[in-house]
């Protein structure tokens, strides 16, 4: 894998995966819906960018050539997020993504890794495998299951290693405004006497942003491993314990108003990633 093209390249994920292949020297095509937001990444002078609209992307455009033929595609992009209940994710998305990627395919690319997400799993609890069965709940899940569904029947027809990584949570540099410790750091700025949340004894799986951009780059370098692969770090921990873990590494303290909202319906109480599979190629 020399050669390397990264869809959604300005998103939260796509800049760090960007930055973690220049790092280990592979050449990047970077492609995202806006040139100007790709312009204002420290990445810009060192890729080769092409913006790309999958809303309005010719079906008769050779999407390989257009995209000088690139020896792997790691496809980071999705629209509509974090709404997670609409039904554009099925009747927008999943087409537009699965055309494109098949497009790809189709006139030679052979290597395909995607991204997919925890939420495939459904309300399961404890610990989540890829052998497991998936029952996906709302219409982000259910678009990203049948996006993998449709990939890996395109697989047996052409000659394409593909791997689905399934994203746990994460955080760092470049998330969500509305993201739970973004909006921790938003209240220390403010001088807040408090900071609203749930109960926070919900056990979840996170990983910081540069890791996760880490393993997506090693699972794309590789075709032994294949299939659905879950990146996550396999460890179990409150929510309440990232919320303080975070005051302390950043010497600071709030007094966290726990139950102040309800548990989220989008999720199961408590659940974790299996990295057995995970563990096979990053060697850890």
């Amino acid at each position: 894998m020399k050669k390397v093209l990264v869809t959604g390249a300005t998103g939260f994920v796509g800049n760090h995966v960007v930055n973690a292949l220049l790092k280990k020297g592979f050449s990047v095509i970077a492609s995202s819906l806006s040139e100007e937001k790709a312009k204002k990444q420290d990445w810009f002078p060192q890729v080769d960018y092409k913006p790309f609209d999958l809303a309005s992307a010719s079906a008769d455009l050779d999407l390989y050539q257009y995209f000088c033929q690139p020896d792997a595609l790691i496809h980071l992009a999705w629209e509509g997020l974090p709404n997670y209940k609409s039904v554009f994710h099925m009747e927008e998305n999943l087409p537009r993504h699965y055309a494109f990627i098949e497009n790809l395919v189709i006139n030679g690319l052979k290597n395909v890794s995607v991204t997919g997400t925890c939420f495939e799993y459904g309300m399961q609890e404890g610990k989540l495998s890829e052998e497991m069965a998936v029952f996906p709940d709302n219409f982000y899940a259910q678009a990203k299951n049948e996006l993998r569904i449709r990939l890996a029947q395109l697989s047996v027809k052409h000659p394409v290693t593909l791997k689905w990584i399934r994203l746990f949570y994460m955080y760092g540099k470049g998330q969500n405004p509305n993201s739970l410790l973004s909006q921790l750091q938003a209240a220390l700025e403010r001088g807040d006497a408090s900071f609203n949340m749930s109960p926070g004894d919900q056990l979840r799986d996170y990983l910081p942003i540069e890791k996760v951009a880490d393993n997506i780059v090693k699972i794309a370098d590789q075709q032994e491993v294949s299939g659905i692969i879950n990146c996550c770090s396999g460890n179990p921990v409150q929510v309440k314990e990232l919320v303080q873990e975070y005051l302390n590494r950043n010497n600071a303290d709030i007094k966290l108003n726990l139950g102040f909202y309800p548990y989220s319906d989008l999720e199961p109480r408590n659940f974790w990633g299996d990295t057995t599979k995970l563990k096979t190629i990053t060697d850890e």
